[in-house]
């Protein structure tokens, strides 16, 4: 046993202090960025802002939404090849570039993931999900993957370590899910006491990254713009958000009517309402490590979309970034105690 005593920190933690800026309106601030990959010859265009690969929001209508703004979607693993061969025969050109599929990391998990891109050779992005990224195993099967599709990008986690971000970058993933517990519906720092702050987590694996040539992804714990922001001015290229995409029109859940009030069915993954749905339960060896929640029904994502791009935007004039790309370097955290006065909040 051993014990670190540096403070790691969380969104909650920090602030961005301001700076001197030349910018006069928000309307100066791009958002888009450019990526080349470590392994992949693909480049990508477009906001790095995704949706995050689970059944109540990483759906099909998601991704069809966002990717007008030029927005990102992981999709959740559960449709099936005929279903996405009818989603791309459905959406406009140019949906390749904005969506990702997701997969397991069991033998029948690469089966279905050889079959689906056999079937779409549209894909172009795979994501390799588990809840812990620290196995073996996990590695191995980012090698196997990127040997049978030398081609695609691959974006595998979650891992919270810089080590290990280097390993999978090593083992042939393009980029590395960042963040094990942050979620708003994940409760695995609840049930096994394992987990990083989000903040210290993205510092510390970014530097890993980008040592090597690799990207990540702030993957977890943004419940506001400000978050979203915050997780761009600490290195990461992409931030993945659930909690916040959810509830939507284009979001998967039930819907429920109470008291006049619609709310939509938002859980984690590792929920038992997810295992119940997926799996035909909670396994006897393991435990329920995901939340169950109604989120008020909230329309159109796309006025989500804007109200959190308009707060990036905002937080680049602050600081004087007239690309996304420079806010990191021009980001400094300040400590605090208090992020906002609560006087009035429903």
């Amino acid at each position: 046993m051993r014990i670190e005593y540096d403070i790691k920190l969380g969104f909650k933690d920090v602030m961005i202090r301001p700076k001197r800026s030349t910018l006069k309106s928000r309307k100066e601030v791009s958002l888009k960025r450019e990526f080349k990959f470590l392994h992949s010859p693909i480049t990508w265009s477009g906001i790095p802002i995704i949706a995050a690969n689970m059944d109540t929001v990483g759906t099909f209508e998601m991704a069809n939404a966002l990717s007008k703004a030029k927005l990102f979607t992981t999709v959740h693993k559960h449709y099936s090849k005929e279903q996405w061969t009818e989603f791309f025969s459905r959406s406009e050109k140019g949906i390749e570039n904005y969506t990702a599929v997701s997969t397991g990391i069991g033998k029948q998990d690469a089966i279905r993931l050889s079959e689906n891109i056999k079937a779409n050779p549209e894909l172009q992005f795979i994501c390799i999900d588990v809840a812990n990224g620290y196995s073996e195993y996990f590695a191995d099967f980012v090698k196997q993957t990127r040997d049978k599709h030398p081609e695609k990008v691959i974006i595998a986690g979650n891992v919270v370590t810089g080590e290990m971000v280097e390993e999978l970058l090593l083992s042939g993933a393009d980029i590395v899910k960042v963040g094990i517990g942050p979620g708003s519906v994940c409760t695995t720092r609840i049930k096994t006491g394992v987990g990083y702050p989000q903040l210290s987590a993205i510092i510390e694996c970014a530097d890993a990254a980008h040592g090597l040539g690799g990207q990540i992804i702030s993957d977890g714990g943004c419940s506001t713009p400000g978050d979203v922001a915050k997780a761009f001015g600490a290195g990461a290229d992409f931030v993945m958000l659930g909690g916040m995409f959810a509830g939507h029109d284009e979001s998967g859940g039930d819907v429920i009517e109470r008291n006049g009030e619609q709310f939509r069915k938002f859980y984690g993954m590792s929920s038992s309402t997810a295992m119940d749905k997926h799996s035909g339960g909670v396994a006897d060896y393991r435990a329920s490590e995901g939340k169950t929640v109604e989120v008020p029904y909230r329309g159109k994502v796309e006025d989500t979309v804007k109200d959190i791009l308009g707060g990036l935007r905002s937080t680049c004039t602050y600081v004087g970034a007239s690309r996304l790309k420079e806010l990191t370097k021009r980001t400094t955290f300040i400590r605090v105690a208090e992020q906002e006065n609560k006087v009035y909040t429903k």
